[in-house]
């Protein structure tokens, strides 16, 4: 009973905390967050322990979705069309704020190196959601706008790339204790975990396709997808391969071979409201507030130098690319806000290196929280900055 209980707190508690923030323009993501430690064990106590046991089997359902749905973005219609400023804006400023976090806990804060490769990796990461949000809010229109909102969809997909490499070789660091460890025996690794994933989604998809040609009703369609993802889920952790990189390709192989592929990723998104939510709640809950005194240095430093990766990458590739002015000067400061995937990744970082990881979760939850308070004004900001709003 305690157990039920507790997700019916969960859901109808943050339904009222995101109307009640929404009046006050905060995101309903740092709602969600912000319920989860006042109705944690470390505060009010209201989540029962055995919820809190299960916060990485959910968190593993959820980022299979948000994974499957990001592999949308990779169809050759959608590539076509996005155009290169938009690749190489994505993937500069992805693995800009990777490597810049990453040597900068390094050697300013002489942190452990499977330590900072998570950072940095996790820094690559934006929060689309809010992106959108404050586009449409905004009424924002024109070619800063589309960049942007193409730069947005592609950059989480960078991001479970990114941490699939950088896990892969924490765990190599880890495992060898920093002896006798090879650089190339951990990428040799990640390129076997990543090529695992590629042919578990490849095949997974060529399965999906050849069945659902008999289904029509969309009850069967729901259920048909979200067995499937739950199936390429388990087997990925199984095999112990990235569960997250496994539903990207399955997303991404299903939406080049299927003309109806459409039809699963929109009736998934009709039932993904309240898992995101209990995602994004019990983040919050599993948040180690002891930690927090400790980590003032590391959280700063994460927080300003993964903007300056953002800021300088997304100019450098504007410049590459030979974007127009407004997006070389601007559309680094519209990428501040992070949220979901960071969090998703923070708890699979949590679980792999439990040293560390609380450490890492801790500083990942407290800074996604300001991001995402001062994130959607720095992309207004940078959408006015542009001249897509209009005068104000």
């Amino acid at each position: 009973m305690e157990t039920i209980l507790s997700f019916a707190a969960i859901l109808l508690l943050g339904l009222l905390a995101a109307r009640m923030l929404r009046r006050v323009k905060f995101p309903a993501v740092t709602a969600y967050l912000l319920l989860g430690i006042l109705i944690g064990p470390e505060v009010l106590g209201l989540v029962a322990r055995p919820i809190l046991g299960v916060t990485g089997s959910i968190s593993n359902i959820v980022l299979s979705f948000v994974a499957f749905g990001l592999g949308q973005n990779f169809s050759r219609e959608n590539f076509s069309r996005i155009g290169k400023s938009v690749l190489w804006i994505s993937l500069l400023e992805a693995s800009g704020a990777w490597l810049l976090v990453t040597f900068s806990c390094l050697y300013l804060l002489r942190q452990p190196l499977p330590v900072c490769l998570l950072f940095g990796a996790i820094a690559s990461a934006t929060a689309p959601a809010a992106t959108v949000m404050v586009v449409r809010e905004s009424g924002a229109k024109g070619n800063f706008t589309d960049t942007l909102l193409g730069v947005v969809a592609l950059d989480d997909a960078w991001c479970l790339i990114i941490f699939a490499v950088s896990l892969a070789l924490a765990k190599g660091l880890t495992h060898s204790g920093g002896e006798g460890f090879h650089l190339s025996a951990a990428f040799a690794r990640s390129l076997l975990e990543i090529g695992g994933a590629l042919g578990l989604g490849t095949l997974m998809a060529l399965i999906f396709t050849y069945f659902s040609r008999h289904l029509r009703a969309p009850g069967d369609l729901l259920i048909y997808t979200l067995g499937f993802i739950l199936l390429n889920t388990g087997l990925a952790i199984y095999f112990h391969l990235s569960v997250l990189l496994a539903s990207m390709f399955l997303g991404m192989v299903l939406v080049n071979i299927n003309k109806t592929s459409f039809r699963f990723f929109d009736i998934v998104r009709t039932v993904d409201s309240p898992l995101y939510l209990a995602f994004f709640v019990l983040a919050g809950a599993s948040l180690e507030i002891h930690l927090l005194g400790k980590l003032g240095l590391l959280a700063l430093t994460y927080f300003i130098f993964r903007i300056l990766g953002k800021v300088g990458c997304a100019s450098l590739g504007g410049w590459i690319s030979r974007a127009a002015s407004p997006v070389k000067k601007y559309l680094g400061f519209a990428l501040v806000p992070q949220a979901g995937v960071a969090l998703g990744v923070a708890l699979i970082a949590k679980a792999e290196f439990p040293p560390m990881g609380g450490m890492i979760f801790t500083t990942i939850v407290a800074t996604t929280i300001l991001y995402e308070i001062i994130g959607p004004f720095f992309t207004r900001w940078a959408l006015h900055k542009a001249g897509e709003i209009g005068a104000e």
